[in-house]
């Protein structure tokens, strides 16, 4: 149980160090070094759940108190960060921006053709 805090509490910090920096090259600093130096960057929520999972972390140290811990509270802040902090990827990117794009087009087509057909009835063409 204090294995699965900790290594959720590692994939954090490495996502942070990936996608926000503050890690100097060479090292895998833990969760609460990168908080202090680019937990700024985080939003509001994403902030108070990283503090959730680091002081979940420290209490994890102590044999005693990790057996006491409750994981579910972290499990679900290590899944909102790793859900914000996991990049898009690129090919995902475009492929949801073809979509919308082609979602626009279609709409706007059955607009016209919706009105296309409103002209038809009303002058008595259909």
């Amino acid at each position: 149980m204090t294995e699965d805090v900790h290594a959720m509490a590692d994939e954090v910090a490495q996502l942070m160090a990936q996608r926000l920096g503050g890690a100097r090259r060479g090292t895998r600093p833990d969760l609460a070094t990168m908080l202090r130096r680019r937990g700024g960057a985080l939003p509001r929520r994403q902030r108070r759940a990283a503090r959730l999972l680091a002081q979940m972390q420290a209490q994890a140290r102590s044999p005693r108190v990790a057996r006491q811990i409750d994981i579910r509270p972290a499990a679900r802040a290590h899944a909102d960060l790793v859900r914000y902090l996991r990049p898009l990827g690129t090919a995902a990117r475009w492929q949801a921006g073809a979509l919308n794009l082609t979602a626009a087009v279609m709409f706007g087509l059955m607009v016209l053709a919706a009105g296309v057909l409103w002209v038809l009835v009303w002058r008595g063409l259909v």
